[in-house]
């Protein structure tokens, strides 16, 4: 039988939206306000899904309180209140979308997680705009 566990987090960090191949008028066609030169920021929500079999011995698919130690080490220590762009090395060279970061973020905690559970990153970077990622 496999359940599916969630952890919510939250962190804030500033970006700019921008691919130095193009010219800066394409990059604004492009990307409009989020190329910003001076970088705009979101209060972004991460929500983490672990699916895995229920451990007879504890009850638990995954101890959440380990999950969330592992989100705050990882993820928002590296990312919260920090320029994704200047201040990470896993953006200097990686446009960081929704869609960049929700991968980023995964690939961090798969590393971290056993296999055997399914992983899946839900980002939202507003209340209406949200991606997911599940490593396929």
């Amino acid at each position: 039988m496999k359940v599916s566990v969630y952890r919510k987090e939250h962190f804030n960090a500033a970006h700019r939206l921008y691919n130095p191949e193009w010219s800066d008028e394409k990059n604004q066609s492009v990307f409009g306000k989020c190329n910003n030169p001076s970088f705009h920021g979101h209060n972004y929500e991460l929500v983490v899904k672990l699916v895995g079999e229920i451990d007879p011995e504890t009850g638990y698919v995954y101890d959440m309180k380990v999950l969330s130690d592992l989100i705050k080490e990882r993820v928002l220590k590296k990312f919260d209140h920090k320029n994704l762009n200047l201040d990470t090395d896993e953006f200097k060279k990686l446009n960081p979308t929704a869609e960049n970061i929700a991968v980023v973020i995964w690939n961090i905690l798969r590393k971290e997680i056993e296999e055997k559970y399914d992983l899946t990153v839900r980002l939202y970077e507003t209340e209406r705009n949200y991606v997911e990622y599940d490593g396929d």
